[in-house]
């Protein structure tokens, strides 16, 4: 009812009324007429509850869009938590990874550490063989040059004593160690 009011008022405010040249009530005016067919149109549509209909499908649709975004709310929801799932698992990864990757830094160290320690004892080890191979060879040189002068000594006291000796001297030094050869064995 309201909107057939606001409709008479609003053709009533037309400038066809202002003119003046033909009377608004007449069907050669075409206001008028416009004007009835208008009303004569809005009677159908109150006639057959149209706008009952149309305010019904508008309410349907509101609560389809009103279930579509609580939905949508829903799967948000769920896409959060899945995010923050997935956030959480990332880290439980991550902070796994920087422990195994402090492990190996770890093991690494030690590693190196105990490379160290062996390096140095196999060092330590071959410093004792090449020192004890040293003083052998020096000990061999050693026997090697006594060899050596008691060889030089020897044949220098022979042809010394070949040139001082004479028959007389030598028996007598053959007598010498005969008795001092039997005097130690009785």
């Amino acid at each position: 009812m309201r909107l057939m009011i606001t409709s008479l008022f609003a053709l009533a405010a037309t400038p066809a009324l202002a003119a003046g040249d033909k009377p608004f009530f007449s069907l050669a005016n075409t206001d008028f007429v416009v004007s009835v067919a208008f009303l004569i149109f809005l009677g159908i549509l109150a006639y057959f509850k149209v706008p009952g209909l149309v305010g019904g499908m508008l309410d349907k649709r509101a609560e389809s869009i009103k279930a579509e975004l609580d939905e949508a709310k829903a799967l948000r929801d769920e896409a959060q938590a899945l995010l923050a799932s997935y956030e959480r698992k990332q880290k439980e990864v991550q902070e796994q990874a920087d422990r195994i990757v402090a492990a190996a830094k770890e093991e690494a160290t030690n590693a190196a550490t105990a490379a160290k320690d062996e390096i140095v004892k196999s060092i330590t080890r071959r410093l004792a063989a090449a020192e004890e191979q040293i003083a052998s060879a020096q000990a061999a040189a050693i026997k090697d040059v006594r060899d050596q002068a008691i060889m030089v000594a020897v044949a220098a006291a022979k042809d010394v004593m070949a040139k001082q000796m004479d028959a007389k001297a030598a028996g007598a030094l053959i007598d010498d160690a005969i008795a001092t050869v039997s005097e130690k064995l009785h």
